[in-house]
């Protein structure tokens, strides 16, 4: 198969549309020790069913093939619930499978080089760990969203740089710019990162180690709806 490299190798049907995209709520990341692909649709279903408004397809070890035919059938069955699908890291595979966007780390492509590959409704995010000065950089870049952390201990990432209550306090008040936190959040710490301004939490463990995702993810949608 040849790799494509834009959206605009995406046919009409599975271009990026703009009625789905607001950045607030769950913000489901798929669990990379998840190899069976079958089960990983599920579990994202049952994260979509329970009310998770973006979810994110991570996978940094999955052969490229196998990773394109996973993110389609991601890409489709987000769309089935009005989602946004972000792909983690790779522009390439976020062109050809017509995600909504992709989400960069510091050692990634660049912004700009997301943007003309991606085009100009692709949404980006940043990774800015706990630093502000990052975030404002990536504000002028052109991103669309930004995310700290880790906040707490982390199964998914223990050594990531801890982030705090105060960066994002403080990135809430300077930045006119959705913010995702991530890092160790279960339901019972979310609210003190909903409270600090906080617009989307990222969730790998909490909503997929659980035994009813769906009950799990509920949960956190009905702290942001609270809060509104």
């Amino acid at each position: 198969m040849t790799k494509k490299n834009s959206h605009n190798n995406c046919t009409d049907t599975c271009k990026v549309t703009m009625y789905n995209r607001k950045l607030t709520g769950l913000y489901a990341i798929t669990d990379t020790t998840q190899t069976d692909q079958q089960q990983l649709i599920n579990d994202v279903q049952q994260a979509l069913m329970g009310g998770a408004r973006i979810i994110q397809y991570r996978d940094k070890t999955t052969q490229y093939e196998q990773r394109h035919n996973t993110a389609r059938l991601l890409r489709a069955l987000t769309r089935r619930y009005d989602a946004l699908f972000i792909i983690n890291d790779d522009i390439t595979l976020a062109g050809n499978s017509c995600a909504d966007g992709v989400h960069l780390g510091r050692n990634d492509p660049s912004i700009s080089t997301a943007r003309a590959q991606l085009g100009s409704a692709a949404i980006i995010g940043m990774s800015c760990y706990n630093d502000l000065s990052l975030a404002k950089q990536a504000v002028h870049n052109g991103a669309d969203y930004i995310a700290f952390g880790r906040f707490f201990p982390s199964r998914s990432k223990p050594d990531a740089i801890q982030a705090s209550i105060e960066t994002l306090q403080m990135a809430k008040h300077e930045l006119d710019i959705p913010i995702t936190a991530i890092g160790g959040i279960t339901t019972e710490n979310a609210n003190t990162l909903i409270n600090a301004g906080a617009d989307m939490l990222a969730v790998i463990s909490d909503i997929f180690s659980q035994t009813d995702i769906k009950a799990t993810a509920c949960r956190y949608q009905k702290l942001f709806a609270e809060k509104t």
